[in-house]
């Protein structure tokens, strides 16, 4: 197995794919059908900061922010301060996005935010709320694969070196018993590091025998004749687990902390909205996704992975905890000093305004 410092460089060096920078919506409190929203009267900046951007994946377990932007739910919260949304393809990506200033506030899945804090000595992003649980999945080819047990000899596919799915499946081969070398992918199970957008097609053609993948990725793959033979919530207490979290850099939150609350206002009333109006959000999510890639989910991809998805305000940080000891346990992260990374009083500043429960951030908080 490679050192644990040739790991971590390879991991560094991951190649990120480019940014997307969308048109901004609209700033104002009501929104319209095609996304954007109107400025309500007499609507003011927020800290006189004229915008504020956001990033986000184009995938369902990012739902919140696909909706939030979608029905105006940013907008509202930031009155005249413009939400301008940013997606990207990869975490790193975003990362780097966030270091360099191009976003100020994102959402992301856990992996890339432990890495993201430990390569800074936790000096530029905090983790500021939750977003979603569950939605992945080991999707295989059920002619080659009709047991857990058969999945050792097989080629699965993960999104990327490193990245939250691939630290899971590491993880769980290394449970089974297999020996994976988790840079080359190699061993007694092939990792395949295939990007999202790509693993339907060599699924297809055969090229890999199953993947453990996010949605909607996951509910394509069934589309195309696969089975469902592990869904990730099943290995986690109550079948929880964090899979995208809100972060912001440490100096936009020192900066503008009434820009980043009123951000967090509009996820929770996003999340909430979501939680009561479920095939309004999916409707809405999926226009988003339309609008932001070109291409809407058909109906047998967006129900069943809209249905694995739990949107919720919590971060579940003793989740992050775990997950950050599967990346050391992979041999992709010396343990980290995760201390710091929560800062969520401005959440829980949110939730009690709200009049709902406030949020744990599991002994990880800064103090």
């Amino acid at each position: 197995m490679p050192a644990p410092s040739a790991l971590r460089r390879g991991l560094a060096v991951i190649a990120a794919l480019p940014l997307l920078t969308l048109a901004a919506c609209g700033y104002g409190s009501q929104a319209k059908d095609d996304g954007t929203a109107e400025v309500a009267a007499g609507a003011k900046k927020i800290e006189g900061l004229d915008s504020v951007r956001i990033g986000y994946f184009g995938n369902l377990t990012h739902g919140t922010a696909l909706v939030g932007v979608q029905k105006g739910f940013f907008q509202k919260a930031l009155g005249a301060t413009k939400a301008e949304p940013a997606v990207f393809n990869a975490g790193p990506s975003e990362i780097e996005a966030l270091n360099s200033g191009s976003i100020d506030i994102g959402w992301i899945g856990p992996s890339p935010a432990i890495n993201g804090y430990t390569k800074s000595a936790g000096k530029n992003l905090r983790i500021i709320g939750g977003s979603a649980s569950g939605g992945v999945k080991l999707v295989v080819n059920p002619d080659k694969i009709k047991s857990l047990k058969d999945v050792e000899g097989k080629r699965i596919a993960t999104p990327q070196l490193g990245n939250t799915q691939d630290v899971a499946f590491l993880n769980w081969a290394a449970e089974q018993g297999w020996k994976v070398d988790p840079q080359s992918g190699k061993g007694d199970v092939t990792v395949v590091r295939s990007d999202n957008k790509v693993t339907p097609d060599a699924f297809k053609a055969g090229s890999v025998d199953g993947a453990w993948v996010p949605e909607p990725t996951a509910s394509k793959l069934v589309a195309e004749g696969g089975k469902v033979l592990l869904d990730e919530s099943a290995l986690w207490p109550d079948k929880k687990f964090v899979i995208t979290n809100i972060i912001v850099r440490q100096d936009f939150l020192k900066e503008h902390p009434k820009v980043v609350e009123a951000v967090l206002k509009g996820s929770v009333e996003t999340n909430k909205w979501i939680n009561a109006n479920q095939d309004a959000a999916k409707e809405a999510a999926n226009k988003r996704l339309e609008e932001d890639s070109g291409k809407a989910l058909p109906a047998d991809v967006l129900d069943p992975a809209w249905k694995s998805i739990r949107f919720t305000d919590d971060p579940l940080a003793s989740t992050l905890g775990t997950e950050a000891e599967h990346a050391v346990k992979a041999g992709l992260l010396e343990t980290p000093g995760l201390k710091g990374i929560y800062d969520l009083a401005p959440l829980n500043k949110v939730l009690k305004a709200e009049g709902e429960p406030t949020v744990d951030d599991a002994g990880l908080g800064v103090k």
